[in-house]
């Protein structure tokens, strides 16, 4: 078991969108487990690859109660998202300490890589697609924050700032 750091916030990885993957290898697969560990270990419901330092397009996602249900994504991309909203409190671990009320699609469908290297689309609904997105926006050098208002984010930032985060 592997727990990864989480950059912190402001580290510029978090504002850069990362490369894609050209293929599933063992080493895409260590990552994937790496970030599974860090996730559990937080605790948290997903986790994107730059949160961590790997510059590539990998998510993970795991919103079960059980545990254990980790679904492993590369180059995960929305193909559909409702057109009905689901509030949520986001947070993320490169930012400890503060969190938003965000709202995204209810439900969505993906497509992917899987750990097989295949081509897959699955559809996400509730936390699980409030996660999928959340972990998606880190691929692409976002942060949940950028769904606020400017008011907000710079409220929330500002706030972060002052508390040395």
């Amino acid at each position: 078991m592997t727990v990864r750091r989480c950059l912190p916030w402001p580290d510029k990885r978090l504002r850069t969108p990362v490369a894609p993957v050209d293929a599933i290898t063992d080493e895409i697969r260590a990552h994937w487990q790496d970030m599974i560990d860090t996730m559990d270990a937080m605790p948290g419901v997903g986790l994107g690859a730059p949160q961590i330092g790997v510059m590539l397009q990998l998510a993970v996602v795991d919103a079960s109660e059980a545990r254990g249900q980790a679904v492993r994504m590369a180059n995960p991309e929305v193909l559909h998202a409702s057109a009905r909203g689901r509030d949520h409190e986001e947070a993320s671990p490169n930012l400890p300490g503060f969190s938003a009320r965000i709202t995204r699609p209810r439900a969505v469908t993906v497509r992917f890589l899987n750990t097989d290297g295949e081509i897959e689309e699955k559809d996400f609904v509730g936390l699980w697609a409030t996660s999928v997105q959340h972990q998606i926006d880190h691929l692409n050098g976002r942060m949940y924050f950028d769904h606020l208002s400017k008011v907000k984010r710079d409220v929330l930032l500002r706030k972060a700032r002052k508390f040395g985060r």
